[in-house]
């Protein structure tokens, strides 16, 4: 299922094009529903508290036999393992530097995949949105960067951070466009008709 409507998408798409007629830089957004499938962690996580049980078991000298005490850590390691793989605990169980990791590698991976380092003039810029991780980057290549510094994009980056936790995605995708293209006609006006790339929003699976 799409993590936007139809119709949402399209508002995206219809707010790119409108900025994209103001300026030389192109616009890719891309909306993940998350990172990375982090199969290891449930695992990870049960097998560590797994391994707590004798020492607990210790407190009760006598209470288990080897045999006993065997099935009961299998079975906590089972019924967490599966415990954990839902998404919305995996998540909690993952410390937020590395999802914001994998995350960040998943924007930089997608500005290559989406040709924003080909355009004419190198004016390609990224709008990257990771739900799950409640993640957002704006990249941008260098004919961009070279007139507008990165501290232009972090209270924009913020803002729609903000929205995606509050989970209003489609507000921040539209006030976020709206805001980067304040900066690009002013530091990057249009000197001529182009769409290199697509302006529908990527949403990936």
């Amino acid at each position: 299922m799409a993590l936007l409507s139809e119709d949402e998408q399209r508002q995206v798409a219809e707010a790119i094009h409108r900025v994209e007629r103001e300026t030389d830089a192109e616009l890719v957004t891309v909306l993940a529903p998350q990172a990375d499938n982090y199969a290891y962690i449930p695992l990870l996580w049960a097998g560590l508290l797994a391994l707590v049980v004798p020492g607990a078991v210790n407190y009760f000298p006598g209470w288990l036999t080897a045999y006993e005490l065997t099935l009961v850590q299998w079975s906590t390691f089972i019924v967490l393992g599966l415990v954990f793989r839902r998404p919305t605990i995996t998540t909690r169980l993952i410390p937020q530097s590395v999802r914001h990791w994998r995350a960040g590698n998943l924007a930089r991976r997608q500005f290559l995949e989406q040709n924003l380092h080909h355009t004419e003039g190198e004016t390609g810029m990224l709008i990257f949105v990771s739900e799950a991780e409640r993640y957002v980057e704006i990249l941008v290549d260098r004919g961009i960067s070279a007139r507008i510094g990165d501290e232009a994009w972090q209270t924009i980056v913020a803002a729609f951070t903000r929205r995606v936790k509050d989970g209003e995605t489609l507000k921040g995708f539209l006030e976020c466009i709206e805001a980067c293209g304040e900066h690009l006609k002013e530091q990057v006006p249009a000197t001529h008709e182009r769409n290199e790339l697509p302006n529908h929003l990527i949403v990936l699976d």
